[in-house]
Protein backbone atom coordinates (compact mmCIF):
# COMPACT_ATOMS: atom_id res chain seq x y z
CA UNK A 1 0.00 0.00 0.00
CA UNK A 2 2.66 2.25 0.85
CA UNK A 3 4.20 2.22 -2.36
CA UNK A 4 1.27 2.88 -4.35
CA UNK A 5 0.64 6.10 -1.82
CA UNK A 6 3.78 7.33 -2.64
CA UNK A 7 3.28 6.67 -6.38
CA UNK A 8 -0.16 8.55 -6.05
CA UNK A 9 1.19 11.39 -3.76
CA UNK A 10 4.79 11.74 -5.76
CA UNK A 11 2.58 12.57 -8.96
CA UNK A 12 0.07 14.65 -7.57
CA UNK A 13 2.98 16.46 -5.80
CA UNK A 14 4.39 16.91 -8.89
CA UNK A 15 1.11 18.41 -10.22
CA UNK A 16 1.18 20.46 -6.93
CA UNK A 17 4.38 22.17 -7.68
CA UNK A 18 3.96 22.80 -11.79
CA UNK A 19 0.32 24.50 -9.86
CA UNK A 20 2.34 26.94 -7.81
CA UNK A 21 4.60 27.32 -11.41
CA UNK A 22 0.91 28.29 -13.10
CA UNK A 23 -0.12 30.55 -10.14
CA UNK A 24 2.63 32.13 -10.04
CA UNK A 25 1.95 33.06 -13.90
CA UNK A 26 -1.81 33.46 -12.91
CA UNK A 27 -1.13 36.48 -10.46
CA UNK A 28 1.83 38.07 -12.44
CA UNK A 29 -0.17 38.70 -15.17
CA UNK A 30 -4.05 38.25 -14.28
CA UNK A 31 -3.43 39.86 -10.90
CA UNK A 32 -6.17 40.07 -8.57
CA UNK A 33 -8.34 42.53 -10.59
CA UNK A 34 -12.34 42.50 -12.25
CA UNK A 35 -10.68 40.08 -15.20
CA UNK A 36 -8.97 37.61 -12.59
CA UNK A 37 -12.53 37.35 -10.49
CA UNK A 38 -14.30 36.65 -14.02
CA UNK A 39 -11.84 34.14 -14.84
CA UNK A 40 -12.07 32.24 -11.36
CA UNK A 41 -15.06 31.85 -11.26
CA UNK A 42 -15.36 30.37 -14.99
CA UNK A 43 -12.85 27.63 -13.53
CA UNK A 44 -14.60 27.19 -10.25
CA UNK A 45 -17.89 26.56 -11.67
CA UNK A 46 -16.57 22.74 -13.87
CA UNK A 47 -14.23 22.26 -11.36
CA UNK A 48 -17.39 22.11 -8.60
CA UNK A 49 -19.64 20.22 -10.15
CA UNK A 50 -16.53 17.73 -11.35
CA UNK A 51 -15.76 17.87 -7.60
CA UNK A 52 -19.15 17.14 -6.44
CA UNK A 53 -20.27 14.59 -9.28
CA UNK A 54 -17.05 12.97 -11.03
CA UNK A 55 -14.14 12.62 -8.37
CA UNK A 56 -16.24 12.63 -5.83
CA UNK A 57 -19.66 11.29 -6.21
CA UNK A 58 -18.97 9.17 -9.28
CA UNK A 59 -15.60 7.79 -7.31
CA UNK A 60 -17.14 7.38 -4.17
CA UNK A 61 -19.74 4.49 -5.99
CA UNK A 62 -17.90 3.36 -8.68
CA UNK A 63 -14.37 2.14 -7.22
CA UNK A 64 -16.57 -0.16 -4.88
CA UNK A 65 -18.63 -1.29 -7.20
CA UNK A 66 -16.58 -2.00 -10.33
CA UNK A 67 -14.60 -3.84 -7.73
CA UNK A 68 -16.86 -6.12 -6.49
CA UNK A 69 -18.42 -7.00 -10.05
CA UNK A 70 -14.62 -7.36 -10.74
CA UNK A 71 -13.99 -9.81 -7.59
CA UNK A 72 -17.34 -12.06 -7.44
CA UNK A 73 -18.17 -11.90 -11.03
CA UNK A 74 -15.08 -12.12 -13.28
CA UNK A 75 -13.66 -9.23 -15.73
CA UNK A 76 -16.85 -10.14 -18.82
CA UNK A 77 -18.86 -8.62 -16.44
CA UNK A 78 -16.92 -6.09 -14.95
CA UNK A 79 -16.45 -5.19 -19.12
CA UNK A 80 -20.35 -5.19 -19.50
CA UNK A 81 -21.17 -3.21 -16.09
CA UNK A 82 -18.59 -0.42 -17.35
CA UNK A 83 -19.72 -0.07 -20.68
CA UNK A 84 -23.60 0.19 -19.75
CA UNK A 85 -22.24 3.12 -16.93
CA UNK A 86 -20.24 4.76 -19.45
CA UNK A 87 -22.80 4.92 -21.87
CA UNK A 88 -25.29 6.53 -19.22
CA UNK A 89 -22.40 8.81 -18.10
CA UNK A 90 -21.96 9.96 -21.32
CA UNK A 91 -25.47 11.02 -22.23
CA UNK A 92 -25.86 12.55 -19.09
CA UNK A 93 -22.93 14.65 -19.80
CA UNK A 94 -23.46 16.08 -22.83
CA UNK A 95 -27.04 16.78 -21.79
CA UNK A 96 -25.55 18.79 -18.89
CA UNK A 97 -23.18 20.87 -21.48
CA UNK A 98 -26.01 21.48 -23.87
CA UNK A 99 -28.29 23.29 -21.18
CA UNK A 100 -25.44 24.83 -19.86
CA UNK A 101 -24.33 26.36 -23.03
CA UNK A 102 -28.02 27.37 -23.80
CA UNK A 103 -28.56 29.03 -20.00
CA UNK A 104 -25.36 30.07 -18.93
CA UNK A 105 -26.21 33.64 -18.60
CA UNK A 106 -29.43 32.53 -16.05
CA UNK A 107 -26.73 30.50 -14.13
CA UNK A 108 -24.48 33.26 -14.01
CA UNK A 109 -27.01 35.24 -12.27
CA UNK A 110 -27.81 32.87 -10.09
CA UNK A 111 -24.02 31.67 -9.06
CA UNK A 112 -22.43 34.62 -9.34
CA UNK A 113 -24.75 37.55 -8.58
CA UNK A 114 -22.48 40.24 -7.37
CA UNK A 115 -21.46 40.82 -11.16
CA UNK A 116 -24.99 42.24 -12.33
CA UNK A 117 -23.35 45.35 -11.45
CA UNK A 118 -20.56 45.10 -13.42
CA UNK A 119 -22.27 44.44 -17.35
CA UNK A 120 -18.62 43.99 -18.72
CA UNK A 121 -17.55 41.48 -16.31
CA UNK A 122 -20.50 39.64 -16.18
CA UNK A 123 -19.87 39.17 -20.10
CA UNK A 124 -16.67 38.50 -19.40
CA UNK A 125 -17.71 35.43 -17.31
CA UNK A 126 -19.98 34.33 -19.24
CA UNK A 127 -17.98 34.06 -22.33
CA UNK A 128 -15.28 32.49 -20.28
CA UNK A 129 -17.43 29.76 -18.69
CA UNK A 130 -18.30 28.64 -21.67
CA UNK A 131 -15.01 28.02 -22.62
CA UNK A 132 -14.13 25.85 -19.40
CA UNK A 133 -17.05 23.91 -19.19
CA UNK A 134 -16.56 21.08 -21.57
CA UNK A 135 -13.72 20.44 -19.34
CA UNK A 136 -16.19 18.82 -16.66
CA UNK A 137 -17.37 16.01 -19.72
CA UNK A 138 -13.72 15.31 -20.09
CA UNK A 139 -12.50 15.03 -16.78
CA UNK A 140 -16.01 12.91 -16.09
CA UNK A 141 -14.96 10.22 -18.18
CA UNK A 142 -11.57 10.75 -17.31
CA UNK A 143 -12.37 9.71 -13.37
CA UNK A 144 -14.63 6.52 -14.90
CA UNK A 145 -11.39 5.08 -16.71
CA UNK A 146 -9.21 6.37 -13.43
CA UNK A 147 -11.19 4.16 -11.42
CA UNK A 148 -11.12 1.40 -13.69
CA UNK A 149 -7.33 1.18 -13.49
CA UNK A 150 -7.23 2.33 -9.71
CA UNK A 151 -8.51 -1.55 -8.97
CA UNK A 152 -6.40 -2.95 -11.61
CA UNK A 153 -3.72 -1.62 -8.97
CA UNK A 154 -2.47 0.63 -11.90
CA UNK A 155 -2.49 4.19 -9.94
CA UNK A 156 0.23 6.36 -12.03
CA UNK A 157 -1.51 8.00 -15.08
CA UNK A 158 -4.67 9.05 -13.24
CA UNK A 159 -2.27 10.42 -10.81
CA UNK A 160 0.00 12.24 -13.41
CA UNK A 161 -3.17 12.88 -15.29
CA UNK A 162 -3.80 16.69 -13.86
CA UNK A 163 -0.46 17.82 -14.72
CA UNK A 164 -1.65 18.32 -18.04
CA UNK A 165 -3.98 20.95 -16.43
CA UNK A 166 -0.69 23.33 -15.76
CA UNK A 167 1.10 22.87 -18.49
CA UNK A 168 -1.59 23.49 -20.98
CA UNK A 169 -2.59 26.71 -18.55
CA UNK A 170 0.62 27.97 -18.85
CA UNK A 171 1.22 27.66 -22.49
CA UNK A 172 -1.69 29.81 -23.19
CA UNK A 173 -0.88 32.06 -20.67
CA UNK A 174 2.47 32.10 -22.56
CA UNK A 175 0.55 33.33 -25.47
CA UNK A 176 -1.79 35.74 -23.76
CA UNK A 177 -1.28 38.64 -26.19
CA UNK A 178 -2.76 36.44 -28.86
CA UNK A 179 -6.03 36.14 -26.92
CA UNK A 180 -8.52 38.48 -26.10
CA UNK A 181 -7.56 39.11 -22.35
CA UNK A 182 -5.41 37.10 -20.41
CA UNK A 183 -8.54 35.46 -18.86
CA UNK A 184 -9.34 34.02 -22.57
CA UNK A 185 -5.80 32.26 -22.85
CA UNK A 186 -6.26 30.78 -18.87
CA UNK A 187 -9.88 29.67 -19.88
CA UNK A 188 -8.60 28.02 -23.26
CA UNK A 189 -5.70 26.52 -21.78
CA UNK A 190 -8.32 24.44 -19.44
CA UNK A 191 -10.33 22.96 -22.12
CA UNK A 192 -7.10 22.04 -24.06
CA UNK A 193 -5.70 20.02 -20.76
CA UNK A 194 -9.08 17.84 -20.18
CA UNK A 195 -8.57 16.88 -23.96
CA UNK A 196 -5.05 15.90 -22.87
CA UNK A 197 -6.10 14.03 -19.70
CA UNK A 198 -8.34 12.33 -21.22
CA UNK A 199 -6.05 10.80 -23.95
CA UNK A 200 -3.61 10.06 -21.28
CA UNK A 201 -6.25 8.14 -19.81
CA UNK A 202 -8.24 6.17 -22.43
CA UNK A 203 -4.62 5.08 -23.78
CA UNK A 204 -3.42 3.56 -20.28
CA UNK A 205 -6.62 1.80 -20.12
CA UNK A 206 -7.13 0.79 -23.84
CA UNK A 207 -3.71 -0.85 -23.59
CA UNK A 208 -4.23 -2.58 -20.01
CA UNK A 209 -8.03 -3.62 -19.44
CA UNK A 210 -9.77 -2.25 -22.86
CA UNK A 211 -11.77 1.37 -23.54
CA UNK A 212 -15.94 1.24 -22.48
CA UNK A 213 -18.11 1.07 -25.16
CA UNK A 214 -21.62 1.78 -25.80
CA UNK A 215 -23.67 -0.72 -24.53
CA UNK A 216 -27.72 -1.07 -24.55
CA UNK A 217 -29.28 0.30 -21.31
CA UNK A 218 -30.17 -2.12 -18.65
CA UNK A 219 -31.06 -1.42 -15.21
CA UNK A 220 -29.40 -4.78 -13.67
CA UNK A 221 -28.59 -5.38 -10.56
CA UNK A 222 -25.59 -4.32 -10.67
CA UNK A 223 -26.41 -0.90 -12.67
CA UNK A 224 -29.33 -0.66 -10.09
CA UNK A 225 -26.69 -1.00 -6.87
CA UNK A 226 -24.31 1.38 -8.43
CA UNK A 227 -27.34 3.90 -8.57
CA UNK A 228 -28.39 3.24 -5.07
CA UNK A 229 -25.21 4.13 -3.95
CA UNK A 230 -24.66 7.54 -5.83
CA UNK A 231 -27.52 9.65 -4.92
CA UNK A 232 -26.47 9.47 -1.19
CA UNK A 233 -22.46 9.90 -2.13
CA UNK A 234 -23.89 12.72 -4.02
CA UNK A 235 -25.05 14.03 -1.38
CA UNK A 236 -22.05 13.34 0.81
CA UNK A 237 -19.60 14.85 -1.54
CA UNK A 238 -21.04 18.15 -2.05
CA UNK A 239 -20.09 19.25 1.70
CA UNK A 240 -16.67 20.79 0.96
CA UNK A 241 -17.84 21.60 -2.20
CA UNK A 242 -21.36 23.65 -1.57
CA UNK A 243 -18.75 25.34 0.76
CA UNK A 244 -17.07 26.81 -2.01
CA UNK A 245 -19.65 27.41 -3.95
CA UNK A 246 -20.88 29.52 -1.23
CA UNK A 247 -18.01 31.08 -0.83
CA UNK A 248 -18.00 31.67 -5.00
CA UNK A 249 -21.21 33.75 -5.05
CA UNK A 250 -21.34 35.48 -1.70
CA UNK A 251 -17.42 36.85 -3.09
CA UNK A 252 -18.60 38.31 -5.61
CA UNK A 253 -20.57 40.87 -3.66
CA UNK A 254 -17.02 41.49 -1.60
CA UNK A 255 -14.72 43.87 -2.88
CA UNK A 256 -12.38 43.38 -6.47
CA UNK A 257 -9.87 41.15 -5.10
CA UNK A 258 -11.99 38.87 -2.63
CA UNK A 259 -12.46 35.70 -5.53
CA UNK A 260 -8.92 35.74 -5.97
CA UNK A 261 -7.72 35.34 -2.47
CA UNK A 262 -9.91 32.93 -1.65
CA UNK A 263 -8.85 31.44 -4.69
CA UNK A 264 -4.54 31.67 -3.63
CA UNK A 265 -5.35 30.76 0.00
CA UNK A 266 -7.59 27.38 -1.72
CA UNK A 267 -4.72 26.67 -3.91
CA UNK A 268 -2.05 26.27 -0.97
CA UNK A 269 -4.79 24.71 0.88
CA UNK A 270 -5.10 22.01 -1.50
CA UNK A 271 -1.87 21.04 -1.47
CA UNK A 272 -1.69 18.92 1.35
CA UNK A 273 -4.91 17.87 0.68
CA UNK A 274 -4.56 16.76 -2.96
CA UNK A 275 -0.82 15.56 -1.97
CA UNK A 276 -1.77 13.76 1.57
CA UNK A 277 -5.52 13.71 1.83
CA UNK A 278 -6.49 12.84 -1.60
CA UNK A 279 -3.51 10.31 -2.40
CA UNK A 280 -4.04 8.53 0.77
CA UNK A 281 -7.66 8.10 0.66
CA UNK A 282 -7.71 7.21 -3.54
CA UNK A 283 -5.58 3.76 -2.35
CA UNK A 284 -7.33 3.27 0.58
CA UNK A 285 -10.83 2.69 -0.67
CA UNK A 286 -9.94 0.25 -3.37
CA UNK A 287 -7.64 -1.34 -0.96
CA UNK A 288 -10.98 -1.90 1.95
CA UNK A 289 -13.17 -2.50 -0.39
CA UNK A 290 -10.53 -5.80 -1.42
CA UNK A 291 -10.17 -6.60 2.14
CA UNK A 292 -14.09 -6.41 3.08
CA UNK A 293 -15.09 -8.21 -0.05
CA UNK A 294 -12.43 -10.82 1.25
CA UNK A 295 -14.41 -10.63 4.70
CA UNK A 296 -11.28 -9.44 6.49
CA UNK A 297 -12.84 -6.67 8.50
CA UNK A 298 -9.32 -6.57 10.92
CA UNK A 299 -7.15 -6.02 8.07
CA UNK A 300 -9.36 -3.20 6.41
CA UNK A 301 -9.36 -1.46 9.98
CA UNK A 302 -6.00 -1.55 10.29
CA UNK A 303 -5.53 -0.39 6.83
CA UNK A 304 -7.46 2.59 7.83
CA UNK A 305 -5.67 2.93 11.07
CA UNK A 306 -2.27 2.87 9.19
CA UNK A 307 -3.70 5.60 6.62
CA UNK A 308 -4.99 8.08 9.41
CA UNK A 309 -0.89 7.78 10.70
CA UNK A 310 0.31 8.28 7.53
CA UNK A 311 -2.09 11.38 6.77
CA UNK A 312 -1.06 13.22 9.94
CA UNK A 313 2.53 12.69 9.47
CA UNK A 314 2.48 14.29 5.86
CA UNK A 315 -0.13 17.17 7.11
CA UNK A 316 0.90 18.44 11.08
CA UNK A 317 4.07 20.89 9.10
CA UNK A 318 1.34 22.50 6.88
CA UNK A 319 -1.12 22.78 9.38
CA UNK A 320 1.66 24.80 11.59
CA UNK A 321 3.47 26.94 8.63
CA UNK A 322 -0.09 27.88 7.24
CA UNK A 323 -1.74 29.04 11.11
CA UNK A 324 1.93 30.69 12.12
CA UNK A 325 3.62 32.36 8.60
CA UNK A 326 0.96 32.49 6.09
CA UNK A 327 2.29 36.19 5.01
CA UNK A 328 5.70 34.72 4.70
CA UNK A 329 4.69 32.10 2.33
CA UNK A 330 1.91 34.04 0.12
CA UNK A 331 4.78 37.07 -0.60
CA UNK A 332 7.36 34.44 -1.26
CA UNK A 333 4.90 32.77 -3.84
CA UNK A 334 3.09 35.20 -5.41
CA UNK A 335 4.05 38.83 -4.73
CA UNK A 336 5.29 39.99 -7.89
CA UNK A 337 4.09 41.31 -11.01
CA UNK A 338 0.19 42.34 -11.15
CA UNK A 339 -0.16 40.70 -7.11
CA UNK A 340 0.93 43.29 -4.63
CA UNK A 341 1.56 42.86 -1.27
CA UNK A 342 -1.54 43.84 -0.29
CA UNK A 343 -3.01 41.21 -1.78
CA UNK A 344 -0.77 38.47 -0.34
CA UNK A 345 -1.43 39.65 2.82
CA UNK A 346 -5.23 39.40 2.16
CA UNK A 347 -4.82 35.70 0.92
CA UNK A 348 -2.14 35.12 4.03
CA UNK A 349 -5.11 35.83 5.96
CA UNK A 350 -7.86 33.78 4.28
CA UNK A 351 -4.93 30.60 4.05
CA UNK A 352 -4.77 31.34 7.94
CA UNK A 353 -8.71 30.78 8.05
CA UNK A 354 -8.53 27.45 5.96
CA UNK A 355 -5.56 25.89 7.95
CA UNK A 356 -7.72 26.09 11.00
CA UNK A 357 -9.59 23.20 8.73
CA UNK A 358 -6.81 21.37 7.02
CA UNK A 359 -6.58 18.20 9.45
CA UNK A 360 -10.12 17.51 8.74
CA UNK A 361 -9.79 18.51 4.86
CA UNK A 362 -6.80 15.62 4.84
CA UNK A 363 -8.46 13.08 7.16
CA UNK A 364 -12.31 13.31 5.54
CA UNK A 365 -11.24 10.83 2.63
CA UNK A 366 -9.66 8.10 4.77
CA UNK A 367 -12.38 8.90 7.02
CA UNK A 368 -15.21 7.91 4.78
CA UNK A 369 -13.66 5.28 3.00
CA UNK A 370 -14.88 2.65 5.87
CA UNK A 371 -18.32 3.54 4.71
CA UNK A 372 -18.05 3.35 1.00
CA UNK A 373 -16.35 0.25 1.02
CA UNK A 374 -19.01 -1.22 2.59
CA UNK A 375 -21.06 0.10 -0.08
CA UNK A 376 -22.58 2.47 2.14
CA UNK A 377 -22.38 5.54 0.89
CA UNK A 378 -26.07 6.92 3.18
CA UNK A 379 -24.25 7.23 6.38
CA UNK A 380 -21.82 10.05 5.55
CA UNK A 381 -24.57 12.03 4.04
CA UNK A 382 -25.64 12.38 7.53
CA UNK A 383 -22.77 13.94 8.79
CA UNK A 384 -21.61 15.96 5.11
CA UNK A 385 -25.10 17.89 5.54
CA UNK A 386 -25.00 18.67 9.02
CA UNK A 387 -21.52 20.10 8.32
CA UNK A 388 -22.93 22.04 5.17
CA UNK A 389 -25.79 23.55 7.63
CA UNK A 390 -23.13 24.97 10.05
CA UNK A 391 -20.97 26.27 7.34
CA UNK A 392 -23.37 28.40 5.28
CA UNK A 393 -24.62 29.83 8.35
CA UNK A 394 -21.70 30.74 9.60
CA UNK A 395 -20.80 32.37 5.92
CA UNK A 396 -23.95 34.32 6.22
CA UNK A 397 -23.11 35.22 9.63
CA UNK A 398 -19.12 36.31 9.05
CA UNK A 399 -18.90 37.59 5.57
CA UNK A 400 -19.91 41.35 6.72
CA UNK A 401 -17.12 41.19 10.00
CA UNK A 402 -14.79 39.34 8.20
CA UNK A 403 -15.10 39.54 4.17
CA UNK A 404 -13.43 36.10 2.39
CA UNK A 405 -11.75 35.37 5.93
CA UNK A 406 -15.27 34.59 7.44
CA UNK A 407 -16.06 32.63 4.52
CA UNK A 408 -12.65 30.16 4.99
CA UNK A 409 -13.72 30.44 8.52
CA UNK A 410 -16.90 28.89 8.04
CA UNK A 411 -15.78 26.24 5.52
CA UNK A 412 -13.10 25.26 8.47
CA UNK A 413 -15.76 24.81 10.94
CA UNK A 414 -18.22 23.09 8.66
CA UNK A 415 -15.28 20.34 7.58
CA UNK A 416 -14.84 19.93 11.37
CA UNK A 417 -17.97 19.04 12.09
CA UNK A 418 -18.20 16.87 9.12
CA UNK A 419 -15.29 14.86 10.26
CA UNK A 420 -16.36 14.44 14.01
CA UNK A 421 -19.52 13.12 12.87
CA UNK A 422 -18.16 10.88 10.54
CA UNK A 423 -15.50 9.19 13.20
CA UNK A 424 -18.72 9.04 15.76
CA UNK A 425 -20.77 6.76 13.29
CA UNK A 426 -17.51 4.64 12.28
CA UNK A 427 -16.79 4.28 16.00
CA UNK A 428 -20.32 3.71 16.82
CA UNK A 429 -21.09 0.78 14.52
CA UNK A 430 -17.53 -0.89 15.29
CA UNK A 431 -16.03 -0.24 12.01
CA UNK A 432 -13.33 2.10 13.79
CA UNK A 433 -11.88 1.45 17.58
CA UNK A 434 -10.11 4.15 19.21
CA UNK A 435 -7.62 2.37 21.40
CA UNK A 436 -5.04 4.18 23.93
CA UNK A 437 -2.39 3.45 21.54
CA UNK A 438 -3.74 5.58 18.80
CA UNK A 439 -5.55 8.09 21.15
CA UNK A 440 -1.37 8.63 22.97
CA UNK A 441 -0.31 8.89 18.83
CA UNK A 442 -3.35 12.00 18.50
CA UNK A 443 -1.76 13.49 22.12
CA UNK A 444 2.11 13.33 20.43
CA UNK A 445 0.46 14.53 16.99
CA UNK A 446 -0.45 17.62 18.66
CA UNK A 447 2.56 18.35 20.82
CA UNK A 448 4.81 18.21 17.47
CA UNK A 449 2.16 20.45 15.69
CA UNK A 450 2.82 22.95 18.54
CA UNK A 451 6.69 22.41 18.95
CA UNK A 452 6.81 23.13 15.25
CA UNK A 453 4.49 26.98 15.11
CA UNK A 454 6.80 28.12 17.95
CA UNK A 455 9.76 27.03 16.06
CA UNK A 456 8.44 28.81 12.59
CA UNK A 457 7.47 32.35 14.89
CA UNK A 458 10.78 32.23 16.01
CA UNK A 459 12.73 31.63 12.75
CA UNK A 460 10.31 34.29 10.89
CA UNK A 461 10.72 36.58 13.64
CA UNK A 462 14.28 36.56 13.88
CA UNK A 463 15.26 35.52 10.50
CA UNK A 464 13.39 38.45 9.65
CA UNK A 465 15.69 40.79 11.46
CA UNK A 466 18.82 39.35 10.13
CA UNK A 467 17.69 39.42 6.32
CA UNK A 468 16.45 43.37 6.87
CA UNK A 469 16.04 44.31 3.67
CA UNK A 470 18.66 42.08 1.17
CA UNK A 471 17.21 41.33 -2.46
CA UNK A 472 15.02 37.75 -2.91
CA UNK A 473 14.03 38.54 1.14
CA UNK A 474 11.09 36.68 1.17
CA UNK A 475 12.20 33.77 -1.44
CA UNK A 476 15.32 33.77 1.78
CA UNK A 477 12.85 33.67 4.28
CA UNK A 478 10.83 30.52 2.82
CA UNK A 479 13.76 28.56 2.70
CA UNK A 480 14.92 29.18 6.20
CA UNK A 481 11.53 28.35 7.14
CA UNK A 482 12.10 25.19 5.05
CA UNK A 483 14.95 24.01 6.19
CA UNK A 484 14.45 24.91 10.01
CA UNK A 485 10.84 23.63 10.26
CA UNK A 486 12.58 20.00 8.33
CA UNK A 487 14.72 19.63 11.03
CA UNK A 488 12.50 20.93 14.23
CA UNK A 489 9.84 18.13 12.90
CA UNK A 490 12.32 15.44 12.01
CA UNK A 491 13.68 15.74 15.41
CA UNK A 492 10.12 15.86 17.23
CA UNK A 493 9.14 13.25 15.41
CA UNK A 494 12.27 10.78 16.45
CA UNK A 495 12.07 12.25 20.31
CA UNK A 496 8.19 11.31 20.60
CA UNK A 497 7.36 8.77 18.42
CA UNK A 498 10.86 6.72 17.94
CA UNK A 499 12.78 5.19 15.59
CA UNK A 500 10.61 1.97 15.91
CA UNK A 501 7.30 3.55 15.19
CA UNK A 502 8.83 5.16 11.93
CA UNK A 503 9.74 1.55 10.68
CA UNK A 504 6.61 -0.10 11.58
CA UNK A 505 4.70 2.78 9.78
CA UNK A 506 6.78 2.33 6.64
CA UNK A 507 6.79 -1.76 6.40
CA UNK A 508 3.11 -2.28 8.03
Amino acid sequence: MLGRIFTVGGYTLLSRLTGFARDIMLAAILGAGPVADAFFVALRLPNHFRAIFAEGAFNAAWVPAYAHVHGEKGEAAAHLFADRIFTLLLASQVLLLIVAWLFMPQAMSILAPGFGEDAEQRKLAIELTRITFPYLLLITLVTLYGGMLNVMQRFASAAAASIFLNVAMMMTLALAAWFPTAGHAAAWGVLISGFLQYFLLAGDLARHGGLPRFAPLKLDEDVRGFFKALGPATLGSMGTQVALFADTIIATFLPAGALSALYYADRLNQLPIGVIGIAIGTVLLPEMSRRITANDHDGAMKAQRRAFDFTLLFSIPFVAAFLTVPDEIMRALFARGAFSKADAAAAGATLAAYAIGLIPFVLIRSAVATFYARKDTATPVRASLTGIAVNVALKVALMGPLAQIGLALATAIGVWTNLLLVLFFAIRRGFLVPDRAWLMSLGKFLVIGLILAAAFWLIAHFGGAWLGSMHFRDELMLVLLAVGGTIVYALAILILFGRNWLVTLVRG
